[in-house]
This record gives C-alpha cells, sequence and structure tokens, in this order.
C-alpha cells in the first residue's frame, strides 16, 4: 500500500530557473511475523501478605518451569512486576476493613517459534497461570522489510514528482533532500476459545501479518 502528496517548499538553494518541489510518500510492507511476546503470570489471595506471597511464589516456580520446559530461552525470559496488596470489604457508612491479601507476579516472554504460541499457552495454565495477556506478534529482523517499504515510497515519490514536473512543462533535475519517518501495524492476533476434549489438542492461534511502513519527505529540484 503506498500513499504520496505534493507541495512546493522554499528549501535549500539552487539554481535561479529551478523549483523545488516537496513529496510525501508513504508505503508499507507485510510479513508473517516469528516472534509472539506475551505475559503470563499468577495471582494468589491468603489471609495475611506472606502467606498470600509464600503461596504465590510456590505456584510462580510450577509456571517458570513449565516455561523452561517449553524451550524459551532464559533471555526471553523477564518478570516484569511482583505485587502484594491488601483487600478490603466496604461497607456502606463504615470504614473500609482489610479481608485478606492479594499477590501477583507477572513475567513477559517471547516465544520464538510460532507454531509453538498455542502450545506454550496449554502449558502455562496447566502449570498454574491464571493470568495470560497476548500474544502480540512482531518481526525479529524488522529491517529487510523496512527496506522494502522505503525502496516503494522512494519509487512513489519519485513517479509523482515527475508527474508534477511533466504537467508543468519541467523535468526532474535531481533529489535535494530525503528525511524519514516510519511506522508499525501490529497484527490483529485471533485466538479461538473452545472446550478441552479427550484429544487435548493445543490452543489454535492464527498470527496473520507484520506490516511495516516507511514514511518519506522528498524534496526534488524541477527545471527545464
Amino acid at each position: 500500500m503506498t500513499d504520496a502528496h505534493a507541495q512546493t517548499v522554499n528549501a535549500p538553494a539552487v539554481a535561479s530557473d529551478s523549483t523545488l518541489l516537496s513529496v510525501s510518500a508513504q508505503a508499507e510492507a507485510s510479513r508473517p511475523p516469528d516472534v509472539a511476546a506475551l505475559s503470563t503470570g499468577v495471582v494468589t489471595q491468603a489471609p495475611d501478605a506472606n502467606a498470600a506471597l509464600r503461596a504465590n511464589a510456590q505456584q510462580m516456580a510450577k509456571v517458570v518451569a513449565a516455561i523452561r520446559a517449553a524451550g524459551i530461552a532464559e533471555r526471553d525470559i523477564q518478570t516484569s512486576g511482583i505485587n502484594v496488596h491488601p483487600q478490603y470489604d466496604y461497607r456502606d457508612n463504615q470504614a473500609p476493613t482489610i479481608t485478606g491479601y492479594q499477590a501477583s507476579n507477572t513475567v513477559n516472554i517471547k516465544v520464538r517459534d510460532i507454531a509453538k504460541v498455542g502450545d506454550v499457552l496449554d502449558a502455562l495454565v496447566a502449570s498454574g497461570a491464571n493470568q495470560v495477556n497476548g500474544p502480540s506478534f512482531t518481526i525479529d529482523q524488522p529491517e529487510a522489510v523496512y527496506d522494502e517499504a522505503r525502496r516503494a515510497a522512494l519509487e512513489k515519490a519519485q513517479a509523482r514528482a515527475t508527474m508534477y514536473a511533466q504537467s508543468l512543462g519541467l523535468r526532474v533535475r535531481r533529489i535535494v533532500s530525503i528525511s524519514e519517518g516510519g511506522g508499525f501495524q501490529p497484527p490483529m492476533p485471533m485466538m479461538k476459545t473452545m472446550a478441552m476434549d479427550a484429544r487435548m489438542e493445543s490452543t489454535p492461534v492464527s498470527p496473520g501479518e507484520t506490516t511495516l511502513s516507511a514514511n518519506l519527505d522528498v524534496v526534488f529540484e524541477l527545471g527545464r
């Protein structure tokens, strides 16, 4: 997908018989993602904070063991938060009272084999994880995809500049400057919920495609 618009500008000094034209062009390139990121963790409750945290640690140890058993490398496992806070009972016209404590532990993980995402999700829940968010999909080495989008955007800008020049009875002499922006459009993952049956099928996940975009502002010198 590409898009462009143009305007004349007052920019770098050029020959007196020249006109400067600024063209903005945008293009996209898509690839199937090769990395899935998700967060998972455990929430536990107990009458006191120590008990809540101990129970959480025991359950979370099983979750982390399941993550490692699924083949997730240590560099792709990162704790994102550990929290303990009281739970209150609110009654009308009365001061709130503490009824217990809740502990939570959350880790972020990256799955580098997209085909295993469903199995990883199932392993997390089976090991005791009661919080799962994601997955979100990305491209691990995106530069080649960005370059494809950049080339398409530049071609779009050049074609648009040529069109304007010809309409004015001029020609494109040279490119004066190029500036670049960028963008990222994550795919919308689809997780289909279904009851577990005797076959123990893994959770279906559809990674879709990841779209990267390039935005260029190109200044052309036009003349006869």
